[in-house]
């Protein structure tokens, strides 16, 4: 039974030793081949670049443009010839004149003068109502902008007597909206006027409104 299992071990390592000697030869045979292919690889790519490339070469030269700008003159237009002037009319003749010719009598247009004014305003000597000689706009408010808040405002106010504003004050139940307060009264207060002249002495006016509207306009 020992001798059995010897031989059995001695022919297993002999048939080991077999593969291996087959494997190492094979594996030679293709590293070899493998080697020479990648050779003839590489001879045939060189010749088959330097064959083909060898009459591809493209040679340009570059022509500068001429960039030269050609500017026309414009020559001005000749203006027409002047027109000729009318013919003058012929001098008159004095040498026949009569003396003695009646007059031609022209009556004076009648002018009436009388001039009645109503409303306060006084033409005498002296006299005279206020008037406005500058009215500014208001600015319209941004809060009253944008919520799209329109109506008006009126304000109440003294014409001193060099024709500027004191003591504005909004007349609370006509004006529509509080938003509208202060942008009338800052817009009062730049307004001018010509003073009211009693007796030839300017006066205050007190009590003079002015009523300011406001409206969104697209």
């Amino acid at each position: 039974m020992a001798l059995t299992i010897n031989q059995y071990l001695t022919q297993s390592r002999a048939a080991s030793i077999t593969r291996l000697v087959i494997g190492l030869v094979t594996a030679l045979a293709v590293t070899l081949s493998l080697f020479w292919l990648m050779q003839y690889l590489i001879e045939t790519a060189d010749r088959t670049l330097n064959d083909d490339g060898a009459g591809n070469l493209v040679d340009f030269v570059r022509v500068k443009r001429d960039e030269a700008i050609e500017r026309r003159q414009l020559k001005p237009k000749k203006p027409p010839p002047p027109d000729s002037p009318p013919p003058q009319p012929p001098t008159p003749q004095l040498d026949n004149l009569n003396p003695d010719a009646q007059k031609v009598a022209i009556s004076a247009v009648p002018v009436e003068t009388d001039i009645e004014m109503t409303g306060g305003f006084s033409l005498g000597v002296g006299e005279g109502d206020y008037l406005p000689i500058v009215k500014v706009a208001p600015i319209y408010p941004n809060r009253a902008l944008t919520r799209g808040i329109e109506g008006f405002c009126v304000v109440q106010y003294t014409v001193t007597r060099q024709g500027t504003i004191k003591d504005p004050i909004v007349v609370e139940s006509q004006c529509t909206s509080s938003l509208f307060h202060r942008a009338s009264i800052n817009a009062a207060l730049k307004f001018k006027y010509k003073p009211r002249i009693m007796d030839g002495e300017a006066v205050e006016v007190p009590g003079v409104q002015n009523k300011f509207t406001y409206e969104i306009t697209e």
